[in-house]
């Protein structure tokens, strides 16, 4: 236990100091937000692998698969890994491009300041599942490798601020090489674990096959149509409803070119998706290796089981690896969506208030809201009960049924009008909260009538006449007069 920790105390100090001397390459706010878009392609591959595998991964995808087999991780990894890949396909090289800052650019060039201040909020709003879950990890980290000296509060801020230090001072050139090592490290460190759990075990062959004869490798749903509405719900929210968000942008962005912005996101949502896997198989490798803990932490926290198998069954070396793995995944991922709403927030929102400032001042600006994004998200971290992967999960509703219409309209189709984005962000949201409020688990999905209102609203909306007059430009010529 001891040497664990210390173990844990090193690394951590390490990759702080890793973070904090990256920081000397920022020069200005181009570089704090995109890394002066100057990245090589095995760099941006690193931090889009880097940023998706993150605590939902190791420690939420695997006790949700163990509790509910592949069915219940429909969202992540196979929505999410889809989502990189449809990113790289359609959505990086149009905006890459077009040179923006950041997502929230598109929207006010192609539709106006008001979709763009409305889009900004949402996706600000559906950081705070999605960071609060990295937070809530690192916690619980700190209080496993310490056996509960360090509660899981104090872990949170001690995590939170270690990860503040390094993104408050270095934006996106810190997250971005610290990226690059942590991905080795999580490469490295899964393969490893993995390899030691299936000898203890009895092979890979014998977890697959328990897990086949225990229905945990059925995919598809049950044949009616409530199963099939909400098991299609769920793949679209992630696989959707992350493609506009900033910290997906900032990759793209901070890509060399066009063609590393495409090509990398593809290859960091196919590597994503091959070693999301190996934590799923070392969680229900402890249905073979210590049954009894599984049924004891089943239903009081499945988010315990993984690290618990760590901590009891494995020796001291094999800790290391995992949590050296863990506390990489979990970093690259905070740092990441730390950085990306504050930089999403200061450029959409608050500049329009101070249009005169020097880009010095508009460069402190956005760490002064890194650093206030992220007192707020330790907050809510510490006083939410929900599960890591439902936190993730739940984040991206937000975004699919706001944001994603108007952005993949606005980039296709030409007579998308800032009408029509109106419409779909306020038809999407609005039907979206009424049914959570009355039918959360009715027969329709929420977020599913979300995004068919919001799809319905940007054609209606485009295709009528604009109301009071003059019909309104489409987003192509509102583009160009921009």
């Amino acid at each position: 236990m001891n040497g664990l920790i210390w173990f844990v105390i090193l690394y951590w100090v390490i990759s702080v100091g890793i973070g904090l001397y990256a920081a000397r390459y920022v020069k200005n706010s181009k570089d704090f937000a995109v890394a002066g878009r100057s990245l090589p392609m095995y760099v941006v591959t690193a931090t889009v692998f880097a940023t998706w595998f993150g605590s939902e991964t190791v420690l939420g995808i695997s006790s949700t698969f163990v509790k509910d087999g592949l069915r219940g991780v429909v969202a992540d990894p196979f929505g999410s890994s889809l989502c990189l890949v449809l990113v790289g396909l359609f959505f990086a090289r149009p905006l890459y491009r077009m040179n923006l800052l950041t997502i929230g650019d598109f929207f006010r060039n192609k539709f106006g300041r008001t979709v763009e201040i409305l889009v900004t909020l949402c996706i600000v709003v559906s950081y705070l599942g999605w960071v609060a879950a990295q937070i809530k990890a690192l916690g619980l980290v700190f209080n496993v490798v310490s056996g509960g000296v360090i509660t899981l509060e104090t872990g949170m801020i001690i995590g939170a601020a270690s990860v503040l230090i390094y993104t408050l001072m270095g934006g996106m050139w810190s997250v971005a090489i610290t990226d690059f090592l942590q991905m080795i490290i999580i490469v490295i460190g899964m393969l490893y674990i993995g390899w030691v759990v299936s000898g203890m075990a009895g092979g890979a062959g014998a977890v697959i096959a328990h897990a086949a004869d225990a229905g945990k490798l059925e995919f598809w749903p049950a044949p009616t149509g409530r199963e099939v509405l909400w098991f299609f719900a769920a793949w679209i929210t992630m696989m959707l409803g992350s493609i506009p968000q900033q910290d997906v942008f900032q990759r793209v962005a901070s890509s060399k070119n066009e063609k590393i912005a495409g090509n990398a996101s593809i290859l960091g949502g196919v590597l994503y998706f091959m070693f999301a896997f190996i934590p799923m198989f070392l969680a229900y490798s402890a249905t073979l290796i210590d049954p009894k803990m599984v049924a004891s932490l089943i239903d009081k926290d499945p988010q315990l089981i993984l690290p618990t198998l760590i901590m009891t069954q494995v020796p001291l070396f094999a800790q290391v690896m995992f949590f050296g793995a863990l506390l990489s995944a979990i970093k690259s991922c905070a740092s990441a969506t730390l950085l990306a709403p504050s930089v999403t927030f200061t450029e959409n929102i608050l500049k329009g208030f101070f249009p005169n400032q020097t880009d010095k001042q508009f460069l402190f600006m956005m760490r002064a809201v890194v650093l206030v994004f992220t007192v707020i998200i330790t907050t809510f971290a510490m006083n939410t009960e929900a599960s890591i992967y439902k936190m993730v999960e739940n984040a991206y509703k937000v975004t699919l049924v706001a944001a994603f219409v108007p952005l993949a309209f606005g980039l296709y189709w030409k007579r998308a009008t800032r009408q029509g984005a109106l419409a779909a962000i306020v038809s999407g949201i609005g039907s979206w909260l009424l049914l959570e409020l009355a039918a959360p688990a009715g027969y329709w999905p929420p977020q599913l009538v979300g995004v068919l209102m919001s799809l319905s609203g940007m054609i209606v909306g485009s295709l009528a006449p604009q109301l009071g007059g003059r019909p309104l430009l489409p987003a192509t010529e509102l583009n160009r007069k921009a």
